[in-house]
């Protein structure tokens, strides 16, 4: 409770609860990462995504070990629309089996969780 109550004379709520989510992922370039953004948001998946980079990368994969360049996505979402949303980005992803990723927003400006819900409503 203690934890509420410092959020909320800050100007936050706490995330918990309200089902916020953010996602990452990664593309080989950044016009496949502004394409897959695009499409998650105008389906309403996602209130908006950042799209970060290029980053490095260090892996392995296919029982190799590698370095690369990549641009990450962190999409906006709730855990109502998360199941869609990863749908989306593994059906619509450049790489067959991709990195996606969900950590649930455990604060958060009362602004922001209101405008991820809302921006993620499903369209009537």
């Amino acid at each position: 409770m203690a934890v509420i109550a410092i959020a909320s004379k800050a100007g936050l709520a706490p995330g918990l609860g309200r089902g916020q989510r953010q996602v990452s992922t990664a593309t080989p370039t950044r016009d496949q990462a502004i394409e897959l953004a695009r499409s998650a948001v105008g389906e309403r998946l996602t209130a908006g995504t950042q799209i970060i980079g290029p980053v490095t990368s260090v892996f392995w994969h296919d029982g190799e070990f590698g370095t690369g360049e990549e641009c990450q996505l962190l999409l906006k979402t709730t855990r109502a629309r998360y199941p869609e949303l990863e749908a989306h980005l593994v059906r619509n992803h450049p790489w067959q089996n991709p990195e996606v990723a969900a950590v649930a927003l455990a604060a958060a400006s009362k602004g922001c969780l209101d405008w991820i819900a809302a921006n993620t409503a499903p369209a009537e």
